[in-house]
């Protein structure tokens, strides 16, 4: 596996190099299919953040996947350590769930909260600003472009940008939201065509949110 370890507002010293190289088999491990596992330092230089002073975020490509962890800490060495105990712990959930799928172990389905309809639209207002909220989601964009507008005088600056995403199934994107150690994951849902979120509740216990309009529900069930 290539190690890569680079610092932001610091030098890298040959002992963190070291400790980073003998360190990195509990990946391997865990993940012999680890392609490239990148590591970056970075120190904060405000004396009030001293406890939280050295951050390690570490990433690691196995195959297509990506999983990513990072943490704080006075110093570096202990910042790297409690970063491998979250990375670790999410290769492992990640290795779990494929071996639990070989067996034939279907996970219980996320609990479903229902179709949430939109609001009864409001009267209609006087045309806004270009640098209203609106502004920030009139114009099409295409794949990877963004757009940002600030908000009339205040500091708030709302930033949009379109990614491409296959759809997916629920398991799917349970899947991908523990590669990245997020509490959410947005997709969309490949068995009804509705955008979609999986989020984590407590323990194994996931719950879906999908998204769709009044008039799309009434034809379904209409139909």
């Amino acid at each position: 596996m290539e190690i890569v370890v680079t610092g932001r507002h610091t030098q890298i010293k040959q002992r963190f190099r070291d400790v980073v190289e003998s360190k990195m088999n509990r990946v391997t491990a865990i993940a012999p299919d680890a392609q490239r596992a990148q590591i970056v330092l970075s120190h904060e230089g405000n004396p009030r953040q001293a406890d939280t002073a050295e951050r390690v975020e570490i990433t690691v490509i196995a195959g297509r996947s990506v999983v990513r962890a990072e943490a704080s800490s006075t110093d570096e060495f202990s910042a790297l350590d409690m970063a491998l105990d979250k990375l670790t712990l999410r290769l492992r959930r990640t290795r779990d769930r494929r071996k639990d799928h070989r067996r034939g172990y279907t996970n219980p389905a996320p609990v479903d909260l229902g179709t949430i309809l939109p609001p009864e639209e409001p009267e209609a207002e006087p045309e806004e600003p270009n640098n209203s909220p609106q502004a920030a989601i009139a114009s099409e964009l295409g794949p990877g472009e963004s757009v940002e507008v600030q908000v009339g005088d205040t500091p708030i600056v709302i930033r949009r940008k379109l990614h491409l995403a296959d759809p997916m199934t629920i398991d799917e994107a349970l899947y991908e939201m523990e590669l990245i150690g997020h509490d959410f994951f947005l997709f969309v849902n490949k068995e009804t065509g509705r955008p979609s979120v999986v989020y984590h509740r407590h323990g194994w216990s996931y719950g879906v949110f999908e998204i769709d309009t009044a008039d799309n529900v009434a034809k379904v069930i209409k139909g």
